[in-house]
């Protein structure tokens, strides 16, 4: 397996984090665990947006832990965050890893180990984000519990009624098929291809392997009934990736140390038009950064700012984001 060593363009934080509490330090003895932010949720939920709208009210980098977003190429199929929509923030782990390569759950465990502790180093918050909840755990829950022994993780899961998911889930399809899906997977098609591993696994190519086959001596119409059958599978197939990975989420809720908190985003996706980003922010993007806010600061009060702005309650912070002109929300005890 090969990853690409390509390096992410570095972004100053807005404001350091302070020595206290953020950082590790030293209490009667023992060493203060380092925090770790995981946005979860099915796929079409808003998890990656989540995470970049906390990374830019506090400083952060994220780790993608979706197992066909690791990989090269397929950017429309894998529905992989754009340069434009990571606003600058870094991200590990995203578009790395060459398509014909295996990429296991060990292999995200190893080298998210070593993002995150690279990112702690830089006195930096990792937020891990991603709907592969296999490897989530498998990084989280490592046998000899190490990443826990070094770590504490703050859970956010967000979490939409599956027949709104669902709906809208099937409508990205449509929107993926007018960005240029078709192309995109027709230059990862091989008559030989195999659909048990590297990234021919992500929903989107082993559907359209049989159009592909039959386009060119086929006639008109049989053409158009392929690629619609290719198309309803696709959405019938991502609709089940979502049932499964709610599942899964569920299923982890219920262990030991996976103590999750849900954002509802259901009534994000029923609202339509401008008012969508207004709902966005009241129902996702500030909930969910008032418990990163307290669960970073010790469940002090934190009172989150708007997406571009961050808000910490304490003294150091505040003073280093007024001598860089940033505005900050007042914070009370």
């Amino acid at each position: 397996m090969s990853i690409s060593m390509a390096v992410c363009k570095q972004v100053h934080p807005l404001v350091s984090f302070p020595p206290s509490p953020i950082t590790t330090e030293s209490f009667n003895g023992w060493r203060r665990k380092e925090k770790v932010v995981v946005v979860m949720g099915a796929t079409g939920t808003g998890k990656s947006r989540l995470s970049i709208d906390l990374a830019t009210r506090f400083p952060a980098e994220i780790i993608n832990s979706d197992k066909m977003q690791v990989y090269e190429e397929l950017d429309i199929a894998t529905n992989k965050v754009t340069k434009e929509e990571r606003r600058g923030i870094p991200h590990h782990l995203l578009g790395v890893v060459d398509p014909e390569d295996e990429f296991t759950a060990d292999d995200f465990r190893h080298h998210a180990s070593l993002a995150v502790d690279s990112i702690v180093k830089k006195n930096r918050l990792p937020i891990i984000v991603g709907g592969s909840n296999s490897y989530i755990q498998a990084l989280v829950d490592d046998e000899e519990l190490r990443f826990r022994s070094k770590y504490e993780c703050c859970f956010l899961w967000v979490d939409v009624a599956l027949p709104v998911l669902h709906s809208f889930v099937s409508d990205r399809v449509d929107q993926m098929i007018k960005a240029g899906l078709l192309d995109e997977v027709r230059r990862m098609f091989k008559t030989d291809g195999d659909y048990t591993r590297g990234i021919r696994r992500a929903i989107g190519v082993p559907e359209m392997d049989q159009f592909f086959r039959m386009e060119a001596t086929s006639d008109e119409q049989t053409r158009v009934e392929l690629l619609k059958q290719a198309i309803n599978d696709i959405k019938l197939n991502n609709c089940n990736l979502a049932c499964r990975q709610r599942q899964k989420i569920l299923r982890l809720r219920g262990l030991p140390g996976w103590n999750m908190h849900r954002i509802d985003a259901t009534d994000v996706l029923l609202t339509r038009g401008r008012n969508a980003n207004e709902a966005w922010e009241k129902y996702v993007a500030r909930p969910s950064a008032m418990i990163a806010g307290q669960f970073l600061f010790d469940n002090e009060y934190y009172t989150p700012a708007t997406a571009t702005t961050t808000t910490i309650a304490t003294p150091a912070a505040v003073a280093s984001m007024a001598v860089m002109g940033t505005s900050v929300a007042a914070v009370t005890h």
